[in-house]
C-alpha cells in the first residue's frame, strides 16, 4: 500500500511538472511572438465581445423565461420541450429549413464553383466584367422588387403574361399567395441570389493556382480537364472551398429575407416559414427572448453539424 501511494504521488508530482513544462513553454511562445498576439488582439476582443458572448448569452438564456421586462427566471428544458412538443409552426418551419437547405445548399455550391472555373478560363476586363453580373443579384437591394413583378397575381405580371399569351394559362395565377408555390419560388430565388462571397472566395482560388502543378500533373498521366481538377486545382484551393462551404450551409439555413419580402411574414399557411422567420417573431414582435434564444441555439447546433459533415467531406477532395 505504501508503495502504491509513493507511485501515486511521483505520478502526481510528474504530471505536475509537466503541466508546469507546458505553461512555461506557451508563456515563452506568447512573448516571443508578442508582435503578433498585439496585432491580432483588436480582433481577439471584437470577436470575444460580439460573437462569442452573446452566443454563450443566447444559450443561457435559452434556458429561461425572458420578456425582456423583469429578470430572467430560469425554466429548465421547458422552452425546448415547448419548441419539440407543442409548437407546430415551428416543426413545420424547421422542416422547411431542412428541405431548403438540402436543396440549394449543394445546388448553389456547385454553381458557385461552376460558374467560377468557368469565368476563370477568360481574362483580363471580360473576366471582372463577368463576375460583376454573376455577383452582382447577390449584392443587389431592388432583387426581390424584380421578383414580384415577375409573380405578380395579376395580368400584367410578366410569368403571367407570358403563360396567358401562350395559351398555357386561362386565368392569371396567384403565385405568392397559393401554397404549393411558395417553396419552389423561394428555391429559385435563393439560387439566382446565390453567387455571393463563397463564389468570389472561388475565382480568388482558382487564380492563385500554381500553374507549374498543371505541367507536372500531364507528366504523372493526368490526360484531361476533369482529372486536372480533381486532383489538382480543387486540392490546391481546399482552404477556399472550406470557406465556401460554411458560406452556403449559413445562406441555406439562415434564410429569412426571401420568405419575408416575398411573402410576409406568416406567409400562406406558413409554406414560407423558416427557423429564422419564426425566430424573428418571437424575438421582435412578441419579445420571448428565451424561447427566441431557445430557437437560435437550436439553429446554431444545427449549423456547426453541418459544417463539421461537409468539411469531413471536403478533406476527401482528391483522393
Amino acid at each position: 500500500m505504501a508503495d502504491q501511494k509513493t507511485k501515486q504521488l511521483n505520478t502526481g508530482d510528474a504530471d505536475y511538472e509537466q503541466m508546469a513544462k507546458k505553461a512555461g513553454s506557451l508563456s515563452k511562445r506568447i512573448f516571443h511572438a508578442r508582435a503578433s498576439y498585439l496585432m491580432i488582439a483588436p480582433y481577439f476582443f471584437l470577436f470575444f465581445f460580439f460573437t462569442i458572448m452573446p452566443v454563450c448569452a443566447s444559450i443561457l438564456l435559452s434556458f429561461t423565461y425572458f420578456n425582456m421586462l423583469e429578470f430572467p427566471e430560469f425554466a429548465g428544458w421547458a422552452n425546448y420541450l415547448k419548441l419539440f412538443l407543442e409548437d407546430e409552426i415551428f416543426l413545420k418551419a424547421f422542416k422547411n429549413t431542412i428541405v431548403f437547405a438540402v436543396i440549394t445548399g449543394p445546388v448553389s455550391y456547385f454553381m458557385c464553383l461552376l460558374f467560377a472555373w468557368i469565368i476563370n478560363e477568360f481574362h483580363g476586363k471580360l473576366r471582372a466584367f463577368l463576375t460583376l453580373i454573376f455577383y452582382a443579384p447577390s449584392i443587389s437591394g431592388q432583387a426581390y422588387l424584380v421578383w414580384l413583378l415577375i409573380f405578380s397575381g395579376d395580368r400584367y405580371g410578366w410569368l403571367n403574361g407570358f403563360l396567358l399569351n401562350w395559351g398555357f394559362v386561362n386565368q392569371p395565377q396567384i403565385w405568392l399567395k397559393t401554397e404549393k408555390y411558395i417553396m419552389p419560388i423561394m428555391i429559385v430565388i435563393q439560387l439566382w441570389m446565390s453567387l455571393g462571397t463563397g463564389f468570389l472566395s472561388f475565382i480568388a482560388g482558382l487564380q492563385t493556382v500554381d500553374k507549374s502543378l498543371y505541367e507536372a500533373g500531364a507528366m504523372d498521366g493526368i490526360k484531361n480537364r476533369w482529372q486536372e481538377l480533381w486532383y489538382i486545382t480543387l486540392p490546391a484551393m481546399r482552404p477556399q472551398l472550406m470557406f465556401g462551404a460554411v458560406m452556403q450551409i449559413t445562406q441555406s439555413f439562415a434564410v429569412a429575407d426571401v420568405s419575408i419580402q416575398m411573402f410576409g411574414n406568416p406567409s400562406v399557411n406558413y409554406a414560407g416559414a423558416t427557423v429564422v422567420t419564426h425566430l424573428l417573431d418571437y424575438s421582435t414582435t412578441r419579445f420571448e427572448m428565451g424561447y427566441a434564444s431557445a430557437i437560435a441555439t437550436v439553429l446554431f447546433f444545427l449549423m456547426i453539424g453541418s459544417n463539421k459533415l461537409v468539411q469531413r467531406l471536403l478533406r476527401r477532395v482528391g483522393e
